[in-house]
């Protein structure tokens, strides 16, 4: 037995039956929206417990990956669910009600990786990526000026600016078929620049919250950087 296969059976049952589910996944057998067979059938096909298929099914749909629908199944989570949208996006306002941002993209370039980006997307220095900017709104506010940067290896034929939708990991799923499985951020306070200022309408200097982010696909494998300088005067980060 190899060394790799000794490391996956350690691992506990439940936790290999949600690898496989999620290699899967990874393979297309099912998309956005489709209906997964039932916890006896996806028992009797992996040859484990029922109780172990829930399990796993449970940790896949605390991260989102599934969705359950009273009386009628489980189901692979859609990128453009609201919920979903929100697993990602925490910024809400202090009155507590949950708003879906709208987006402007103001330019869309190719660049080579520094040492920083290279490194948090697992790249070569050097190596080519494709830097989104855009200011981010709610309630028709802007809050959040926004750096995105992606692995241009992966994403072949990105749209022009005017044609980038609001929600990425939408386009991501349905053009390129990457789903992002989950992220990993670091938040900081820092003050904002003049270029953030003007596109916030504050202040040189006024305290912004930023969220760096890396997003990751259903392997684990990192494609996204994600730099939110957010004003929090009348917003809040809200954690998952």
């Amino acid at each position: 037995m190899t060394m790799h296969s000794d490391a996956i059976s350690l691992k506990p049952l439940y936790q290999q039956v949600r690898e496989r589910l999620l290699l899967r996944l990874i393979d297309g057998d099912w998309s956005a929206g489709d209906a997964i067979p039932s916890e006896i059938q996806l028992a009797r096909e992996l040859g484990v417990s029922q109780g172990t298929v829930r399990k796993a099914l449970d940790e896949m749909v605390r991260d989102n990956i599934l969705r359950r629908k009273q009386g009628r199944g489980t189901f692979v989570a859609s990128s453009d669910d609201a919920e979903f949208v929100f697993q990602f996006f925490r910024l809400m306002p202090d009155s507590g009600t949950r708003v879906l941002p709208s987006s402007r993209v103001i330019s869309v370039r190719r660049e080579k990786a520094t040492l920083k980006t290279a490194t948090k997307l697992e790249i070569e220095r050097g190596a080519e990526t494709l830097k989104i900017e855009r200011v981010r709104s709610l309630n028709d506010q802007p809050a959040i000026s926004e750096t995105v940067i992606l692995v241009r290896a992966l994403f072949d034929r990105f749209p022009a600016t005017p044609d980038i939708p609001n929600n990425l990991y939408n386009l991501y799923a349905k053009r390129w078929g990457i789903r992002i499985g989950r992220t990993d951020e670091k938040l900081k306070a820092r003050a904002a620049t003049a270029t953030e200022a003007e596109r916030l309408g504050c202040e040189e200097g006024t305290p912004l919250l930023c969220v760096e982010r890396v997003a990751r696909d259903l392997s684990g494998k990192p494609v996204e950087l994600r730099l939110s300088n957010c004003l929090t005067d009348t917003f809040h980060y809200a954690g998952g």
